[in-house]
């Protein structure tokens, strides 16, 4: 795929938030992406809960875990 391709959806670069951005500290710039993720899996978890109802939490949240990483092992 053509970066053009990819960029063309793309809005326009907010100069000042990126600057903003650049000035805060590294536990405070990661802050942001970490909610993001903690809501996303939030989201999963719950669409999970209703897919499945006779599911545990911990069961559920494996089958998030499972969901999210991309990484396979095999049973030996």
């Amino acid at each position: 795929m053509d970066t053009k391709e990819i960029v063309r959806g793309l809005g326009p670069v907010d100069w000042v938030q990126i600057k903003l951005i650049a000035n805060l500290p590294p536990e405070k710039r990661i802050a942001p992406g970490l909610q993001a993720q903690a809501f996303a899996m939030a989201a999963l978890r719950g669409t999970f809960r209703k897919r499945y109802p006779d599911l545990s939490l911990s069961e559920i949240n494996m089958k998030v875990l499972a969901y999210l990483t991309p990484v396979r092992m095999d049973k030996k």
